[in-house]
C-alpha cells in the first residue's frame, strides 16, 4: 500500500464511529481525497487543530486500489484561518471550504484551484480585507470553472465596459453592454466593479488592498457571484445561507 505525501487544504470532516473521522481534503498533486483519521475524535490526537476547514496543511495517507478512502497517516498544519487578524474573517471559513468542495473533483488534479485556495488563507493571516478577498475568490474560482466570462467586453458587440458598466447574465455567463442588455434578464454592474474585476484578474490576493473598492463593488459582486454560483452548481450552498443570517 504505496505512501502518498503533499500540500493540501482541508475541506470539511465528519463522524465516523466513536473516535475516528473521515476527511476530505484537496491536494496540490492529487486532486480531492477522502481518508480515515484514525482516533481524529480523541482529546489527545495527533491530529488536534490540523483538521479545521480551509486549513493548509502537509498530509502523509496511505492509498490502496479500488478503495474510496485512504487512510490519513500524519496531518502538520502549515498555515490556518483561525490566526487571521480579523475575527469577521472567521464567518468566511466554512464558504469558502464549501465553495472549494463542490467544485473540485474526486482525485482529478486541480493545483491552480489548490493554489487558489492556499493564496486565500494566506491572505486572511496576513490582514487583507475579508470582503474583498470574497469577491476575489469567487471570481477567480468561477473564472477556473469555466463560469465567468474569460474576457470583460460585451459578448456581443465587443464594446469595453470599464467606462460604462454592464450587464451580466447567470444563465448565460455574459457580459454585455448597457446598450446591448437593457432588455435581456441579468443584473447590472457599475464600472467601479468591472474595473475591480479587470484589477483582479492581473494581481494576486495579497495585493487586492492596493486597488480601488466600496460598499457599491462588494454589494453588486456579491449578488452578482451569488447568481452565478447558484447557477453553476444548480443549488445554493448551506453556508452561503448561514452567513447571510449572520449579517442580518
Amino acid at each position: 500500500m504505496p505512501l502518498f505525501s503533499s500540500e493540501a487544504l482541508v475541506l470539511r470532516t465528519y463522524r465516523l464511529g466513536e473516535a475516528d473521522r473521515i476527511v476530505v481534503f484537496l491536494t496540490s498533486d492529487r486532486g480531492k481525497k477522502r481518508g480515515v483519521a484514525k482516533g481524529a475524535r480523541r482529546t489527545r490526537s495527533r491530529f488536534l487543530g490540523a483538521l479545521e476547514p480551509f486549513t493548509c496543511v502537509h498530509v502523509s495517507y496511505y492509498e490502496r486500489e479500488n478503495r474510496d478512502l485512504v487512510r490519513v497517516s500524519e496531518v502538520e498544519t502549515v498555515r490556518s484561518p483561525l490566526a487571521a487578524r480579523d475575527l469577521g474573517s472567521l464567518n468566511y471559513i466554512g464558504y469558502f471550504a464549501e465553495l472549494v468542495d463542490e467544485c473540485a473533483q474526486e482525485a482529478d488534479p486541480n493545483e491552480r484551484l489548490y493554489r487558489l485556495g492556499a493564496s486565500i488563507v494566506e491572505a486572511m493571516v496576513s490582514g487583507v480585507s475579508i470582503e474583498r478577498l470574497a469577491r476575489y475568490f469567487e471570481y477567480w474560482l468561477l473564472r477556473l470553472q469555466g463560469v465567468y466570462p474569460p474576457a470583460i467586453a460585451c459578448h456581443e458587440c465587443e464594446a469595453a465596459l470599464e467606462d460604462g458598466g454592464a450587464w451580466i447574465s447567470a444563465r448565460e455567463g455574459m457580459f454585455l453592454c448597457p446598450s446591448c442588455g437593457e432588455l435581456r434578464e441579468g443584473l447590472r454592474l457599475s464600472a467601479l466593479s468591472i474595473r475591480f474585476l479587470h484589477d483582479a484578474s492581473r494581481i494576486g490576493p495579497a495585493d487586492l488592498e492596493e486597488i480601488s473598492w466600496s460598499i457599491q463593488i462588494s454589494r453588486e459582486l456579491e449578488a452578482a457571484h451569488s447568481s452565478l454560483i447558484a447557477t453553476h452548481l444548480d443549488k445554493e450552498l448551506r453556508s452561503m445561507r448561514v452567513m447571510r443570517e449572520l449579517q442580518n
